[in-house]
């Protein structure tokens, strides 16, 4: 299905295929197919080659790939389901191995995955490649035990590498290769290959509305207000990144956070408010171009519904330009008569109260200006078909999401009439009668058909839109196609639970089953001849669903209702993969909108990175032993003082003492978190074991549990921190408990000003605090990052004993108590010890020491306790606790109270 290689493709195969690099590729370049070359390449018994950094509808899609191009042996995916001792057999067997990396690195760790045996590794996705991150520690683990295998990494993401001090020259230190490969659309070699078989190109340039414009414009002031708003309440931010030309962009929330995030607990309510509005005028400037007049009036009557959007904005909802927005917003749905307006202008007649009749809306329904656009390229489509005779050719639309897409096959459908009237009564006039006569007549247009009269009034039924049934390739009619939007309705108007459109039986009978045949479970097909196929461009669970139908339709013509630049990209490469097969392609875009600026800022951005590459890699200055082959790389080197090191400091009878390896025992849950790679990078040996006590044993009396803030808050609320503490207690002398913060997000539980004074159940500080007073044992370590919490962890060790892995993992809850509560206590009898009036924490060791039992302590007078707990009045309240009997009344219904 993928096709040969293209001139271009194939000499960023073989640059790559003969020496170790990091490939860099234009985003819808072809990244994937590179890759899959290699996979075709290395899937044979002679090789043992791993994958990293691959999703599971990802593996599925290369195994597909290379099972219809005849390859024997496939890759297999390696996951917690294979058992330990299995693995090593698999591993042994040679070929692709899709590895999760958590186990990948127990495995390595272990000595469970034959290092030698490994031909190289191929990375994907290689721009996330960074120091802590697990995939780096599964090559470094890599390169120090096995000096020969190659390291080949891809990514198609150039603006990642955008941000940062020199990140690209850290990702290859990270990926131990010298080589950078870059391949952006303006490469000479690209250009050549598709300008020789460019597809035909129609642009569309659709024009606003007015009122659209107006709604724009209005929109544009605001976050242009609210921008300077948020540079004058935080003047140390970076004014380019703030400029409203990157607001429109979609990594501008990422940015914005990437600035704020470390010192959002000191932020003011202002800025937090101006941070959470430019999120919603964002999604309102969507809304306006992508989806209907009443699907925005209804977002738009939605936020100034809210009491909590309205108490929490910032103050745009006030502004002219906000109410502008609106009145335009409702002329593009419903106007009110100016005679009606004025009815309480004048005499007594004048101001009397209006009938039902004399305020009944008219109904406008302005139309999406693309929708008639898109009617225009059918029927040039359908026109130049019927010249054609015998060769029709297939046509597959293209929007960006499910919701769109389902609302343009209602369109092509039923018309736009009934779409929006059906929309207008289930949001905005719902439960207002709207005659037929006021909507206007159905104009007939392609695909559009008149209403039948006896489907009036027919609520939707919904129906699974899925291709289920026998295998991929099952048979959907647009009956069972028609339910999907119901649900992205119900989600957009308030959650109002009406499920799809329910078609009449008669109309239903009309309906056309259409055999497609096609794998993809995101996908609608709204004609049979010549075959029509609308399907997102993105939000599919398939990330290669939309190639899949490219290559199984195999269009003649591709209406991009929505533009995205990796799809333009991938329809160039299709067509050039394809000589002499025609393709056109409409390209549908507002001018002057800001759909089209955004479209423009991804070329822009894009083009700047590739420069910023070309500049950086011509001054990068690497060092001959980057690759790691050699012992002379220091980033292999794990610390100034290898972990299993020999020392001569001391020597008894002329025998040289060897140092035991410095190791830390580490349950096998904890190999999600980058901890293991950064104690492994200080020279600390890491053995994986399941732990049912703790999370880290760094001395045979020292147990750590590691929280982020957010497993904390859980922990606290649920209890089951209680529980950990308590055995941690019981079992070690030394019992820790970690809070580890990342170091993107605040130092902080609380924000600014949210300190109590007094405890409360529901605050964190408090639940910690009685945690604390409970467990009078328990150490707790604040760490802002997971590199402080390494070097933490290296001082706590030093100069101690080391622990045992067979020792931490026998720890359960039916083992013995630690010597020092064993010889004081039992836990059962202390617990409820502790739970007693007039007992705590710190008077509760002189009650353990002075009496043996708790039958024991019965028998002491009160006068007796006022001296063991030096407090009259705790003695008081334990005494009358143990010895008073409670008081019983009768109620009027004789039950005790």
């Amino acid at each position: 299905m993928a096709g040969p290689l293209l001139e271009y493709e194939t000499e960023m195969f073989l640059s790559l295929f003969t020496t170790d690099g990091l490939l860099v590729t234009a985003e819808g370049l072809g990244i994937d197919r590179i890759l899959l070359q290699f996979l075709r390449v290395y899937s044979e018994e002679g090789s043992l080659v791993l994958l990293l950094n691959t999703t599971l509808p990802e593996q599925e899609y290369f195994t597909e790939q290379l099972r219809a191009e005849g390859v024997s042996h496939l890759p297999r995916t390696v996951t917690s389901e294979v058992q330990g001792s299995e693995r090593y057999d698999v591993y042994t067997q040679g070929g692709v191995l899709f590895v999760t990396s958590r186990i990948l690195v127990v495995d390595f760790l272990t000595e469970r995955i034959p290092a030698h045996l490994i031909s190289g590794i191929l990375v994907y996705r290689a721009h996330k490649i960074i120091e802590s991150c697990q995939e780096a520690f599964i090559l470094r683990l890599f390169r120090q035990k096995n000096k020969t295998g190659f390291i080949k990494a891809f990514t198609d993401k150039a603006t990642a590498f955008s941000f940062g001090f020199c990140l690209v020259e850290r990702v290859m230190r990270n990926l131990f290769v010298k080589k950078l490969f870059l391949w952006p659309r303006f490469q000479a070699s690209v250009v050549s290959v598709l300008d020789r078989h460019k597809p035909d190109v129609v642009e569309l340039h659709v024009s606003l509305t007015p009122a659209m414009r107006a709604i724009q414009s209005s929109v544009m002031d605001i976050m242009n207000a609210c921008l300077k708003e948020l540079k004058r309440y935080n003047p140390t931010l970076e004014a380019e990144d703030l400029s409203l030309e990157n607001s429109l962009g979609t990594a501008f929330e990422k940015t914005i956070r990437h600035y704020l995030d470390p010192l959002w607990h000191q932020l003011g309510a202002k800025t937090k408010s101006l941070v959470h509005d430019l999120k919603i005028l964002r999604t309102l400037l969507l809304y306006l171009t992508q989806y209907d007049c009443v699907t925005f009036l209804n977002l738009l009557e939605s936020l100034r519904s809210s009491q909590k959007n309205f108490g929490s904005n910032s103050g745009w909802l006030f502004l002219d330009s906000s109410t502008s927005m609106f009145v335009n917003s409702r002329q593009r749905v419903y106007r009110i008569p100016e005679a009606k307006k004025k009815l309480k202008v004048g005499g007594e007649k004048e101001q009397k109260k209006p009938t039902p009749v004399e305020v009944k809306r008219q109904v406008v329904l302005e139309r999406n200006p693309k929708w008639e656009a898109l009617s225009e390229v059918m029927r040039e489509i359908e026109k130049e078909n019927s010249s054609r005779g015998y060769a029709a050719g297939r046509v597959l639309i293209c929007a960006s999401d499910d919701r769109t897409c389902a609302q343009l096959r209602e369109y092509v459908q039923r018309g736009a009439e009934a779409l929006l009237t059906r929309l207008y009564h289930r949001t905005v006039g719902k439960g207002e009668a709207v005659s037929t006569s006021e909507l206007g007549r159905q104009s007939k247009r392609w695909g559009a058909r008149e209403p039948s009269k006896n489907s009036k009034g027919k609520r939707p039924r919904a129906k699974q839109g899925k291709a289920g049934g026998k295998g991929p390739k099952a048979a959907l009619s647009r009956a069972q196609m028609v339910g999907r939007e119901g649900e992205e309705d119900a989600m957009h108007s308030g959650g109002e639970g009406e499920e799809g459109i329910e078609y009449d039986d008669e109309e239903q009978e009309e309906e056309e089953e259409l055999d497609l045949n096609l794998s993809s479970d995101s996908y609608y097909g709204i004609l049979k001849e010549p075959l029509t196929v609308i399907h997102p461009l993105r939000g599919c669970s398939d990330p290669y669903g939309l190639t899949r139908v490219l290559h199984e339709v195999e269009p003649t013509y591709v209406v991009l209702y929505d533009a995205e630049l990796s799809f333009v990209r991938q329809l160039e490469i299709y067509k050039a993969s394809r000589p002499g097969k025609p393709l056109r392609v409409y390209f549908l875009i507002y001018t002057g909108s800001t759909e089209e600026q955004r479209y423009l800022t991804v070329l822009h951005k894009e083009k700047k990175a590739f420069e910023h590459l070309i500049r950086e890699k011509a001054t990068m200055v690497i060092p001959e032993e980057r690759e790691g082959r050699e012992d002379t790389n220091l980033d292999l080197s794990r610390s100034q003082e290898p972990a299993n090191a020999t020392t001569n400091s001391r020597k008894a009878g002329g025998q040289e003492q060897v140092k035991e390896p410095s190791r830390v025992i580490v349950d096998m849950r904890e190999f999600r978190s980058e901890l293991p790679s950064l104690l492994h990078r200080r020279g600390l040996d890491i053995e994986p074991v399941t732990l049912e006590v703790g999370d880290y044993i760094l001395t045979p009396e020292m147990c750590v549990e590691r929280k982020s803030v957010s497993d904390l808050i859980g922990s606290l609320q649920s209890g089951r921190l209680y529980s950990q503490c308590l055995a941690m207690t019981r079992y070690y002398r030394r019992p820790v408990l970690l809070i580890e913060f990342d170091p993107a997000k605040p130092f902080s539980l609380v924000a600014r000003g949210e300190l109590r004074g007094e405890i409360s159940a529901s605050d964190v500080t408090s639940r910690l605090t009685l945690l604390t007073l409970h467990f009078p044992r328990l150490r707790l370590l604040w760490c802002p990052s997971p590199h402080a919490t390494a070097e933490l962890f290296e001082d706590l060790k030093h100069g101690r004993a080391e622990p045992d892995a067979a020792a931490a993992q026998a720890v359960t809850a039916e083992s013995d108590t630690v010597a020092e509560s064993a010889d004081l206590y039992n836990p059962g009898p202390y617990d409820m010890l502790l739970r007693m009036p007039g007992v705590s924490t710190k008077n509760c060791r002189a009650l353990i020491k002075h009496v043996n039992s708790l039958a024991d302590l019965a028998t002491h007078s009160q006068e007796r306790l006022a001296e063991i707990l030096s407090s009259g009045n705790n003695a008081r309240q334990l005494y009358e606790f143990l010895h008073f009997t409670a008081e019983v009344s009768v109620g009027q219904k004789g039950k005790r109270t």
